[in-house]
């Protein structure tokens, strides 16, 4: 990382919550309230704004640990405010307590730990990862059709 990244600095970011942000699974919205997974996105990358002016060339920040507490409802059209601070900077990881806020107050606090990590070894792991799923594709789909009969119907 470039030099130039401190204790306590910080960054915000705003805004409206919208119906993709809602909490929804298996395709069905479960509620319209600011889900708790998109808010970790957005805690997140207010971290992330902190950390982006101070990565070299080679280099990429990556989520590795989240601890965060979702206090109060937030409606659908409702503001948010964001916000990010440096707690901690150890190894090749940037610690930041994240805190938003809507109208009435305080909604999450915790902490966001990014790594810092170098493209290189990034981009390998992830040809690595895409040749296992490859393989285990593969194995699954040869499994399946060693247990069809000559009808094509699945034995048991």
């Amino acid at each position: 990382m470039k030099p130039g990244i401190h204790i306590g600095q910080s960054a915000e970011i705003e805004i409206t919550v919208t119906p993709d942000m809602q909490a929804s699974f298996g395709g069905g919205v479960v509620h319209q309230l600011f889900s708790t997974s998109s808010l970790i996105q957005h805690l997140e990358w207010a971290a992330r704004k902190i950390i982006e002016p101070y990565l070299e060339p080679y280099e990429e920040a990556m989520g590795s640990h989240v601890e965060v507490s979702h206090l109060m409802l937030t409606l659908t059209g409702m503001n948010v405010r964001v916000k990010a601070c440096v707690h901690e900077i150890r190894d090749k990881k940037v610690v930041c307590e994240v805190e938003a806020f809507n109208i009435r107050g305080k909604i999450a606090r915790g902490t966001i730990t990014q790594s810092i990590v170098e493209k290189a070894w990034l981009d390998k792991k992830m040809k690595e990862m895409l040749l296992i799923n490859q393989l285990s594709t593969q194995t699954r789909t040869a499994s399946q059709s060693s247990q069809l009969d000559s009808g094509g119907t699945l034995m048991p």
